[in-house]
């Protein structure tokens, strides 16, 4: 175990567990070097289905270096529609090419726009709109460029499948074929903000019910790998509030920070309630994603404890809350039900170890909410001393509208059987990992330098 990337460190990834050196290279050198396919689990009817009962039409796009929520709010500005009426099952990286489903309530198949750098495909219409989580997981596959030991690649498999319970494997070179790994389950960096983590401190300020602070951490708190005049601009909102200024120096790109200045220079800035609208002028699943992003910082700073203290993540201690296997999940994507919780006693350690084992359950930490119940014994007290070092109390979480979170739990260890090769100083990986995992926290215990390189 080594210690992470400072950027790393900043939002609770503290440690890589593989201490073999890393391979180094880049990420994303072209958007075909990080293809992303989604492993769908979202049922539809045919596209020619009454309209009355299957509002959403609901199609698979290709997506060539869009972002997300920006190919959202295309879609929607062409078809002229909210764009709260798009919607998808999971958020992708941006400099990528992504195969993923949509869905857009109340319009016709035949209206959807062409738009560059997306292919559209219809596949039927559906009774609700897709919902994030309406997938059973991504497959990837990914080419890190030009690295600077690519033999290094070889040692971190074999350090990846110990942390997985794996016998190892010392054959000196990369494996003939699938290795099955395993890395903490850590929210990848790009939860956070890639350029810019910060929308944990946003969620924080949020969950405190603090508006102006989580309006000041959002549209100022200038960050050094950000452009000079957009550093200078945020610098400029820290010192002065000016938002009417603010307005003259963001730079247009920063479409999400000018709507908050716009209502704070319509509102007046002068209360608690002032800020807070500035905040709800965002899209829903952005407000969302703040808390989420605050959750997810203190089950990061949870995971990292959990491996200071030397307690394992394939297999329960006492105390520990362990999760069950899904029923209907693909046989070769075991997916956790948080839903199915246990907390394990002295007397049942023996048998849940052996569910572990097996793929049956999987060893949790909470995404903290309102109703959250910590783990016992040693478990337990690292989640409470992490809630405690944060300043967080379950109970603030019951919040206004689209802030207010119930919380859940989620697996501290993921596996997936993967396969590496080698062409010259370029390393293909290929995997796939459940929904809500990162590639990216696989990724990071082989290439080990800066996660923007």
């Amino acid at each position: 175990m080594r210690e992470a990337h400072p950027i790393e460190r900043v939002v609770g990834m503290n440690y890589y567990v593989s201490d073999a050196d890393g391979v180094g290279g880049h990420l994303r050198a072209s958007p075909e070097d990080f293809r992303v396919t989604e492993l769908e689990s979202f049922d539809t009817a045919p596209v020619d289905a009454d309209t009355g009962g299957y509002q959403h039409v609901v199609f698979r796009a290709t997506l060539r270096d869009w972002d997300t929520n920006d190919f959202a709010s295309a879609l929607s500005d062409r078809l002229g529609i909210s764009r709260e009426r798009v919607s998808w099952a999971g958020t992708k990286d941006k400099r990528a090419v992504t195969r993923q489903l949509f869905s857009v309530k109340g319009v016709d198949p035949d209206a959807l726009p062409a738009l560059d750098g997306a292919d559209i495909d219809v596949v039927g219409r559906a009774g609700r709109p897709i919902l994030f989580g309406d997938l059973a997981g991504n497959a990837f596959e990914i080419v890190v460029r030009n690295t600077d030991s690519p033999d290094n690649a070889a040692s971190v498999v074999a350090d990846l499948r110990a942390f997985a319970g794996e016998e190892s494997e010392d054959s000196g070179g990369l494996p003939d074929g699938e290795a099955t790994v395993a890395v903490p389950n850590y929210f990848g960096q790009q939860r956070f903000g890639s350029r810019r983590p910060v929308t944990h401190e946003v969620g924080l300020a949020i969950v405190r019910e603090e508006w102006k602070e989580a309006v000041l951490a959002y549209v100022g708190n200038p960050h050094e790998r950000e452009p000079e005049d957009t550093q200078a601009a945020r610098a400029y909102v820290d010192e002065t509030e000016d938002w009417q200024g603010a307005l003259e120096r963001l730079p247009r790109a920063l479409g999400y920070e000018r709507s908050m200045c716009h209502k704070l220079v319509e509102t007046g800035a002068d209360s608690a309630t002032d800020f807070r609208e500035a905040v709800e002028t965002l899209p829903s699943n952005l407000q969302t994603l703040f808390v989420n992003a605050a959750q997810s910082y203190v089950f990061n700073r949870i995971l990292s404890a959990r491996l200071d203290r030397g307690l394992p993540f394939d297999r329960p201690v006492e105390g520990d809350v362990v999760c069950f296997a899904e029923a209907d999940a693909p046989t070769d994507l075991p997916l956790p039900d948080t839903d199915r919780t246990q907390t394990v006693t002295e007397s049942r350690l023996q048998t849940v170890k052996r569910h572990c084992e097996r793929g049956r359950a999987f060893v949790t930490a909470p995404l903290v909410g309102t109703e959250t119940e910590l783990a016992d014994g040693e478990p337990g007290e690292i989640e409470r001393d992490i809630l405690a070092a944060v300043g967080l109390e379950p109970g603030e979480f019951d919040l206004p509208g689209e802030f207010d979170s119930s919380g859940t739990r989620r697996a501290v260890q993921v596996r997936t059987a993967l396969g590496v090769n080698r062409d010259g100083d370029d390393l293909t990986f290929d995997f796939a990992l459940p929904k809500g995992s990162y590639a990216t926290v696989l990724l990071r215990e082989f290439r080990k330098n800066d996660p923007a390189a």
